[in-house]
């Protein structure tokens, strides 16, 4: 019988520098409620912020003792102050963003969010944008900073479920579409699935194949393809990874609701599986449970405190922050992106054309 770690690296390795200076663009709920709060517990040094209006950036930069408000995030990012550059604008926006900040030799470093664009175009254009001036570019997937994840992620490398056969995500939750998502008509799978194919990639790496299916969400009343999406990947080893994204989830009041989100992964010498923790209606850590023949006939059920809203957050802009310190690639970098892009690509593809997608077809463009 071996002995079994509970000690499962779930914590985001920090920068020896934490002083860099960050500019922020956006005033939202994730830059309010989550960079911000993350960036205080790790010891961050947000100095700016900027938003589309300057009263909603002030009130922020006094909740959260930032000295400087800009008028204009043009003014932020010309700021010469600024080293490391906080985007929060929805991802339609992100590429004039970028096309500004790579002409200042100030920025050392971008913090995107995700989806990196609306395409997978544009997202290789931030991406060579960001290379061609020498900029490290990182992609705030914060799922991988899931502690449940992160855990997950050493319980495979460990090999304690052996050779993974199948790995399931099933999400029931009702989203908040902002407002520019109504001009598309792609939004769950870009915008909230999108979390769980980063997962896939980062647990797994990349597929082979891709097959999806989407109906319309009886709710969301602007049209769009994609309310309830299911999707696969198929890996060379027979893996399957299948995630359903339920955003109907409750019919509405007279109905109890039963809001989730949950992983499973089976292998052949154990199991793992677990749930999403959520900030609303209180901090909820997310868990992790599992099985395996190394110690038979027993669970394991390690515990912590950190929760994914906003605590992931920390661990998204210390991975930039590494990288800009060494010189290495980030590990969640612009580069490798652009497969989880490709990844999105692949499931509308398979949804508009009504067949099983080679991944292959999607990432050529990438090269």
């Amino acid at each position: 019988m071996s002995a079994i770690d509970l000690n499962l690296n779930i914590e985001p390795e920090m920068p020896k520098r934490k002083d860099y200076r960050i500019g922020c663009i956006g005033s939202g709920f994730i830059m309010r409620d989550c960079h911000l709060v993350a960036y205080r517990d790790a010891g961050f040094n947000p100095v700016a912020i900027a938003s589309r209006t300057y009263e909603n950036a002030k009130a922020v930069a006094e909740l959260r003792n930032i000295p400087k408000v800009h008028e204009t995030w043009q003014q932020l990012v010309q700021d010469p102050e600024i080293e490391i550059l906080d985007i929060a604008v929805p991802p339609d926006r992100q590429l004039e963003v970028v096309k500004l900040a790579v002409k200042q030799p100030h920025i050392k470093g971008i913090l995107c969010q995700k989806p990196l664009a609306m395409n997978s175009r544009e997202a290789r254009e931030i991406v060579e944008l960001c290379e061609g001036a020498g900029i490290k570019i990182g992609v705030n997937s914060n799922m991988r900073y899931d502690q449940s994840i992160r855990a997950l992620k050493t319980v495979l490398e460990r090999g304690y479920l052996g050779e993974p056969v199948l790995a399931t995500i099933e999400m029931r939750a009702i989203p908040h579409w902002q407002d520019f998502l109504h001009q598309y008509e792609r939004i769950e799978i870009l915008n909230m699935g999108i979390h769980h194919i980063d997962a896939f990639r980062y647990l797994f790496g990349d597929p082979e194949k891709v097959t999806a299916v989407a109906r319309r969400d009886p709710r969301t009343t602007f049209k769009h393809i994609d309310g309830i999406s299911q999707y696969t990947f198929q890996y060379a080893n027979e893996l399957m990874a299948s995630s359903l994204d339920d955003v109907w989830a409750w019919p509405g009041e007279g109905a109890e609701k039963d809001i989730y989100i949950k992983w499973r992964v089976v292998g052949l010498d154990g199991m793992a599986q677990g749930t999403i923790g959520w900030p609303h209606p209180e901090r909820t850590p997310s868990t992790l449970e599992f099985t395996t023949k190394q110690s038979p006939n027993q669970w394991y059920r390690p515990t912590w405190d950190g929760v994914w809203f906003p605590d992931a957050f920390q661990g998204t802009m210390a991975q930039l922050l590494r990288a800009v310190e060494t010189d290495d690639e980030p590990e969640i970098g612009g580069r490798d992106n652009l497969n989880t892009m490709a990844a999105v690509d692949a499931c509308y593809k398979s949804i508009a054309e009504g067949r099983t997608v080679a991944f292959s077809e999607v990432t050529n463009l990438n090269l």
